[in-house]
């Protein structure tokens, strides 16, 4: 081969490596290559057959790009997920009340954190929720939202509005963003404070009224977590009904500007 012919495959061979990244980013993956992933918790996937989250994230409308908000997610379920599905063009951020973080969990994410690369811990009192403002193009509650009618002295969690509290997630939603809201269901017309103090569960008329006083859109309701054989008379976290409680799905959506 000729000197000439040397220096032309060089040059070619250099352009192509030019062309591509030094450090291309992974694109995003499907829901379901997202929940194969090896890299989640074991004990994150022993939940998967009762949460259902492949067909809670599409009813919910989860895409890749979004800029994403995970509630009370500081045990990784949902941002493990998530995360790659968004991508790197997207985002996940997790909120996490001060009153329920502590070192252990802050360590476990902050070692999440530097494999997935998109993802973000943030983190406030319980009562003061500050995400941002029209921050988040999409969110998920999973089993919390009853938690702002509850006060215990002993967590330091004070009694709290629910319209003071919903108006700093619509605050951080960006018009059009959607919302995914999961619940343990209260019998209907109950006291709601003394029922999640009891039971903490919630009624879901309850919960469909604040976010519709709050601003936001009701789009729909799922039975995809439905359970007709609890009464509901039982404390969540009561051995015999844990993990299989009835919870309701809804979707909401904060108006387009």
């Amino acid at each position: 081969m000729s000197m000439r012919l040397r220096l032309m495959g060089a040059c070619l061979m250099l352009s192509v490596w030019g062309a591509a990244p030094l450090h291309a980013q992974p694109a995003p993956v499907s829901i379901a290559e997202a929940l194969q992933a090896s890299s989640r918790s074991s004990d994150n996937v022993k939940l998967d057959a009762g949460r259902k989250p492949a067909d809670v994230l599409n009813f919910i409308g989860l895409q890749p790009g979004m800029r994403a908000i995970d509630m009370f997610g500081a045990n990784r379920y949902w941002s493990e997920i998530m995360a790659p599905v968004v991508g790197q063009a997207g985002h996940v951020t997790v909120w996490q009340p001060r009153q329920f973080l502590n070192e252990a969990r802050q360590k476990e994410f902050a070692d999440f954190a530097a494999r997935q690369g998109n993802v973000t811990l943030l983190t406030s009192p319980f009562e003061q929720p500050l995400l941002g403002t029209e921050a988040y193009d999409a969110l998920i509650m999973n089993l919390d939202y009853h938690d702002v009618y509850w006060q215990n002295a002993e967590r330091k969690i004070p009694q709290m509005s629910p319209d003071a509290w919903l108006a700093q997630l619509f605050k951080a939603m960006k018009p059009g963003a959607v919302l995914g809201i999961i619940d343990h269901a209260a019998n209907p017309g109950s006291d709601t404070r003394e029922v999640v103090e009891k039971y903490h569960r919630i009624d879901p008329a309850v919960v469909r009224a604040d976010f519709e006083r709050a601003g936001f859109t009701f789009e729909g309701s799922s039975d995809l977590l439905r359970n007709p054989a609890d009464d509901h008379l039982t404390n969540v976290f009561d051995p015999k009904v844990r993990g299989q409680t009835d919870r309701f799905l809804f979707k909401f959506r904060k108006p387009a500007a």
